[in-house]
């Protein structure tokens, strides 16, 4: 509940104004024994007295970064959200300069462009001391006007990161801010006017006439330093117009340089997908060309073993009937009485056999489609086909 923003606070920028503080930043300001014991239960009015015991400023310091008092009264403010005309008031104090800082600062981090350079840029004549907490513990020294010009011109001020803001130039060209008059102009245009008077006094005297006449060096000296700083000015307001154009025109570069990689990107990206896809393809084609390959070399294969077993087959019956014919030729003759006279009796066993083998075979069928398919089959050393 202590750290909850207040009810009736408005959002700044979109958001919660304590979303202005790093998440980082902000659980440590929770953590700290100075927000939980001085800054519990604080006002807008109570707030003051905090404001004025502040004696040094700055962000986080140490080996674990805690966080300074004037870091925890910034949050403070972020959280209660004090109206503007309070922290008008804490800018315009002239008798306690950390209070002036402490309201620069969180309008600086709320107010709109417009305030931020109106309430601000008055702040540029303020040449008090300041003492600065650095991140290692120690301390330096520092001027009012060095902080308000680092909040209006730099993006990170005690570990916080500003909100940015148009430049000055952007808003006096569009009607909203008046430009910028330097407080040191009073006193020139008053040294002129009393310079003018002096020369119309000098006139008046006749008899000093011709030496008054001519300018003085010193007051020549005094009008080129005022014509220089106009010039100086002018010339300020036109390097930062000019750097602004340039780092819009280089952020445009950036961009379509960008748009132009992500375009290529894409082209590339398409071109490899089909090429990837064609290599597949390529390597599919391959593998159905070496399986249909394979394929055939096994068929062939099976083939020629079958061939080479039924010629070992018909090597085997031969070499069989040869050692047959053998043995019947080995055997003891016969007597030449015993002896048929013809050869009609030798030659029918021949003949049956040879009948048998043409029967088993079967390429005798009557049906010469089977038949053909026999002779094929037992070429191969197959059974023949049976009817």
């Amino acid at each position: 509940m202590a750290n909850r923003t207040d009810p009736a606070a408005k959002s700044i920028r979109g958001t919660n104004p304590q979303n202005l503080v790093e998440k980082i930043l902000r659980s440590k300001i929770y953590q700290h024994t100075y927000w939980k014991e001085q800054c519990f239960g604080l006002t807008a009015e109570t707030l003051v007295d905090k404001a004025m015991e502040l004696d040094h400023l700055g962000g986080t310091y140490g080996g674990n970064r805690k966080p300074t008092p004037f870091m925890c009264l910034v949050m403070k403010m972020l959280q209660i959200q004090p109206e503007k005309d309070i922290v008008v008031e804490f800018i315009k104090n002239e008798d306690y300069k950390y209070v002036r800082v402490l309201g620069a600062f969180y309008l600086r981090l709320t107010g709109t462009d417009t305030d931020v350079y109106q309430y601000l840029e008055p702040l540029y004549n303020d040449y008090r001391k300041l003492r600065r907490k650095l991140a290692d513990g120690n301390f330096s020294l520092t001027h009012v006007d060095e902080v308000i010009d680092e909040l209006l011109t730099k993006d990170y001020s005690c570990d916080i990161a500003l909100p940015r803001i148009k430049r000055r130039w952007t808003l006096e060209s569009n009607g909203a801010l008046e430009p910028r008059r330097s407080a040191l102009e009073d006193d020139f245009e008053e040294e002129e006017e009393k310079e003018e008077d002096d020369q119309v006094m000098v006139d008046a005297g006749a008899h000093d006439k011709d030496y008054y006449r001519g300018r003085s060096p010193t007051r020549e000296r005094d009008r080129d330093r005022r014509r220089d700083s106009h010039r100086y000015r002018d010339r300020d307001y036109d390097r930062d117009r000019d750097y602004d154009r340039e780092r819009d025109r280089g952020r445009e570069r950036d961009r379509d340089r960008d748009r132009d990689r992500d375009r290529d990107r894409d082209r590339y990206r398409v071109r490899e997908e089909k090429e990837y896809g064609r290599e597949r393809e390529r390597e599919r084609e391959g593998r159905e060309r070496d399986r249909r390959e394979r394929d055939r070399r096994r068929r062939s294969h099976s083939r020629s073993r079958s061939r080479s077993r039924s010629r070992d087959r018909k090597d085997h019956h031969e070499a069989g009937d040869h050692r047959k014919r053998q043995a019947r030729s080995s055997a003891s003759p016969r007597r030449r009485g015993d002896e048929p006279n013809d050869g009609s009796t030798r030659e029918e066993p021949k003949k049956k056999k040879e009948r048998k083998e043409k029967k088993d075979d079967g390429t005798d069928h009557p049906d010469p489609e089977i038949a053909e398919a026999n002779r094929l089959r037992a070429s191969l050393g197959l059974k023949p086909l049976r009817p």
